[in-house]
């Protein structure tokens, strides 16, 4: 099978990208060239088509999309802090990106899998004492970086019902593991991570009493590998989470205790979201089943670390 993946240099993308080339596909990405990118297809550069572009970028859009059989579609800017310095670029990126994907998927007729978030609910804290995020639930984003995936998660589904694009719509929910960024603008774990090893206390912002349910990102490729095996899925969205959720305290004194280094508490950010109880059994109706936990997880982030970085 001929498989594109549009964000393919960055964490998940590259991790999705080495699963299909060890189950013998034919794997073609489309990246903006960065060192972040190069490292994390280093292991693979020699064995997949890497076309070296933007997908606000029409014309490469249609030149990257014609003949292949299925679109994964992961790249966009992804991070809350980010939008609210930068809201443009996320609406730049995201939004209007994702419609050249759509279009050339539309004129091509590829299959489409493409990658929503959790963020797009918005805050959870009105939910009922064991009430679910299912997805069904009303969007309430909370940020620039949210809007503009709510609003990509939506023109997927219209280019379903109008044009009877092949779209699957999957939202994770706080995907993390080997390979992501912990710069600037980089993921919880990661940051923390980098930090106690660099032997500095772990900052938590406000009570660290919110919640997140974490995915490792094999468990994601799993979920992708599912959706793209799985028939009757076109127009439909589906939450893929472990079902559990963590307290942002409990996540960075793990963390402390495993790098012996300690926790203090700055301000809570603005756009913060303070709970995301993901609803699965959608998932798991097809045979989605989370094998890796938070805190295995982040042992195994901790060793790839170490051996990779310090």
């Amino acid at each position: 099978m001929k498989i594109l993946i549009t964000g393919g240099g960055g964490f998940q993308g590259s991790h999705l990208a080495e699963h299909f080339i060890n189950k013998g596909h034919s794997v073609s990405i489309l990246t903006t060239h960065s060192e972040f990118s190069s490292d994390n297809l280093a292991d693979i550069l020699d064995k997949i088509n890497v076309i070296w572009g933007s997908i606000t970028d029409r014309e490469t859009i249609d030149k990257s999309v014609r003949g292949q059989d299925v679109v994964f579609h992961l790249a966009g800017h992804v991070n809350v802090d980010e939008s609210l310095q930068d809201p443009c670029i996320f609406l730049q990126v995201n939004v209007l990106g994702t419609f050249n994907i759509l279009e050339a998927v539309r004129k091509y007729k590829n299959k489409l899998i493409s990658a929503s978030t959790c963020e797009v609910y918005g805050d959870g804290h009105t939910l009922k004492d064991g009430e679910l995020l299912d997805e069904t639930a009303e969007f309430k984003p909370n940020s620039p970086y949210a809007a503009s995936k709510a609003a990509a998660d939506r023109l997927s589904y219209a280019y379903f019902r109008s044009y009877g694009v092949d779209v699957t719509i999957a939202r994770p929910f706080n995907v993390f593991g080997e390979k992501q960024n912990a710069g600037l603008f980089g993921a919880l774990i990661p940051i923390l991570v980098a930090r106690g090893l660099r032997g500095e206390n772990l900052t938590v912002f406000g009570t660290g009493e919110s919640t997140r349910d974490y995915s490792h990102v094999s468990d994601i490729v799993q979920a992708y590998d599912l959706v793209l095996n799985t028939k009757g899925l076109e127009g439909k969205a589906i939450n893929f989470a472990s079902g559990k959720d963590t307290k942002i305290k409990d996540i960075a004194n793990y963390i402390a205790e495993k790098l012996n280094v300690k926790v203090i508490h700055g301000p809570a950010r603005p756009g913060e979201v303070s709970r995301f109880p993901a609803d699965i059994s959608f998932a798991k109706s097809f045979g989605y089943t989370p094998q890796t936990s938070i805190w295995k997880g982040i042992d195994r982030y901790i060793e790839w670390v170490k051996q990779n970085k310090f």
